[in-house]
């Protein structure tokens, strides 16, 4: 086949087996989350559901290719009419970038139309971290003492909660340690996976090893070393879903806002170390952020506290 056969056969791709394909590069070659793949897909395909109904058919890569400026600003304002916030809007417009460079590397042509688009502006949202007193009570097993429920989920859960807080996972990272690798005894970090296949240690302090400990003794079900460290009550691995209504069940006990939830301990973590003066950079490290940049959100969240506090406490404030 020519150059010239293969771009056309190229262009006449349709699109959405195109977005297959980039899709699984992702996954597969770049090692992005599961999360952001989906995330991605999804934004992808609200996409194509425009564009094919801008076009009266099924969009090729050409399609794709041949776009113009005002084809994605109209795709942008029926999004934001729907009541996308700007912040989901520029991730919409990422993921078309990503896959517009994905199609040129592969022959599909260039989609000149992204260079003469500047992405939404969106407000920078900064974290909501716990205080220290209620971050250490919703890791706290006595916080659920009265719930009937068996010992050894409650334990379970607090050592999960424990992990977020005390060593600044995401829920996650923290249910896919596995049995072999539990921080407990002498064993004080843990390798954690985290977003884009980094690995990183995470250091693992007494009392969360405590609470790990504790959660293992009650455990009734036989662990194996290469499974999950933590399980559900029927022994398979434990979902995500089942430490976010506990912790939700906590909100109400504490009088906690909605925006306490078990990534709000990560948070937490992050921002009591800054205020008790730990350095951005171990932070940074700590918490497995690729850029200094996203760390540096907590800098903002630490300054707001102080300045809350100069208000309300100063006479002339």
């Amino acid at each position: 086949m020519s150059d010239s056969a293969a771009m056309a056969d190229s262009s006449a791709t349709s699109l959405s087996a195109a977005v297959i394909a980039w899709l699984a590069y992702l996954g597969q070659q770049r090692m992005l989350a599961a999360k952001t793949l989906e995330a991605y897909g999804r934004d992808i395909r609200q996409f194509h559901d425009f564009l094919s109904q801008r076009l009266g058919r099924a969009p090729t890569s050409g399609d794709f290719a041949a776009l113009k400026p005002a084809d994605l600003r109209a795709f942008l304002a029926a999004r934001r009419a729907e009541g996308i916030d700007a912040r989901s809007l520029q991730r919409a417009l990422s993921a078309l970038r990503g896959l517009a460079k994905y199609l040129e590397r592969s022959g599909g042509g260039r989609a000149s139309a992204f260079s003469a688009l500047r992405s939404p502006k969106a407000g920078r949202r900064l974290p909501r971290p716990l205080n220290a007193e209620a971050a250490r009570a919703v890791a706290d097993v006595e916080t659920r003492a009265g719930e009937p429920r068996s010992p050894w989920i409650l334990a379970r859960d607090a050592a999960v909660l424990a992990l977020c807080y005390g060593a600044g996972l995401r829920i996650s990272e923290a249910l896919s340690i596995q049995r072999g690798d539990a921080p407990i005894g002498a064993v004080d970090e843990v390798r954690i996976t985290g977003k884009g296949g980094k690995t990183r240690l995470a250091p693992v302090i007494a009392p969360v090893r405590a609470a790990i400990e504790a959660y293992l003794a009650d455990c009734p079900w036989t662990l194996k070393p290469n499974g999950p460290l933590f399980v559900g009550a029927k022994g398979g691995p434990l979902k995500p879903r089942i430490v976010q209504l506990a912790m939700e069940r906590m909100r109400g006990a504490l009088g906690l806002p909605d925006s306490a939830t078990p990534h709000a301990l990560r948070h937490s973590f992050a921002t009591h170390l800054l205020a008790r003066g730990g350095d951005l950079r171990t932070i940074q490290e700590l918490l497995g952020h690729a850029s200094l940049s996203t760390t540096q959100v907590y800098t903002a969240v630490d300054s707001a506290r102080l300045l809350a506090a100069y208000k309300s406490a100063h006479p002339r404030a």
